[in-house]
């Protein structure tokens, strides 16, 4: 949902003060401005405190750096509507961990958004490559200056085989309307050694479609890991949508389709006798 342009111009007002879990507005708006502001920070899961020693929104959550993120993206996830939904604080300090992530690791960030995933990744001194489908957003990835190389397009639609070389992590919170897509196509992505971390919709634990069950399998085989996260893990991103977490590790030799088993792959060209 964009924010009205009002709304917009009140929150990032410096006189604004967004702290723990406040939204308060110290100074005079018009009622129709007013009313604006009121239905967004509702619709993010705000209610209004009009007591004396209070009087804001408050949330049941800290909501700074989750605002910091929808105010960059000049858009919020409402309750009504499907969309971007930013990576909540805690789970993006839960997945970089699980990614284990060291100075000079290569990142691939295929669903980056506005980069809540990206900023925590390069202060652990990764080297990220983000695609981000939104144009508007990729913009404000290039802007912010975080990543080496930002792409804006739809990722399922990008040829792994344009890099020389995999990349030693890849970390993502990918669309829940087809994530399982993502991950299987960002594994292509990713050196044998690699490893992938991804948020996911929990039904992936018992799905029974064929893909489902036979990704649940690999991911056993190679000694990897789908764990339930929290029910509220994106209540502050407005949905109750359950979610995993999805931890895949690579080594030489699994039957993981990695960036080096493409590379292994026989050439096209080299089925044919050119010479004949």
């Amino acid at each position: 949902m964009i924010f009205p342009a009002s709304a917009l111009t009140v929150l990032t007002d410096p006189r604004t003060e967004i702290r723990d879990d406040r939204v308060r507005i110290p100074f005079e708006l018009d009622r129709p401005v007013y009313e604006q502001v009121d239905k967004v920070l509702k619709e993010m899961g705000g209610r209004w405190d009009g007591r004396t020693a209070i009087r804001a929104h408050v949330f049941a959550y800290r909501i700074e750096e989750f605002m910091r993120q929808c105010l960059t993206a000049g858009e919020y996830p409402s309750k009504n509507e499907q969309g971007w939904y930013a990576t909540p604080p805690a789970l993006v300090t839960q997945l970089v961990d699980a990614a284990g992530i060291f100075a000079g690791h290569t990142v691939l960030e295929p669903s980056a958004g506005v980069g809540a995933l990206t900023g925590e990744i390069v202060k652990r001194g990764g080297l990220v490559d983000a695609y981000e489908i939104d144009e508007r957003r990729a913009d404000i990835l290039r802007a912010q200056g975080d990543c080496r190389r930002v792409f804006a397009g739809d990722f399922l639609a990008q040829d792994p085989m344009e890099y020389a070389e995999g990349f030693d992590r890849i970390v993502m919170n990918p669309p829940f309307a087809n994530g399982l897509d993502h991950i299987v196509h960002a594994l292509q992505f990713m050196k044998d050694d690699g490893h992938l971390v991804s948020v996911m919709s929990r039904g992936l634990m018992w799905w029974s479609d064929r893909k489902s069950v036979e990704f649940r399998e690999l991911v056993e085989e190679v000694g990897g890991d789908i764990e339930p996260l929290p029910d509220d893990s994106f209540a502050v991103s407005g949905t109750n949508v359950r979610t995993c977490l999805v931890f895949v590790p690579g080594y030489a030799g699994s039957r993981l389709r990695t960036h080096d088993w493409l590379m292994r792959q026989p050439r096209q060209l080299d089925l044919f006798d050119v010479a004949a």
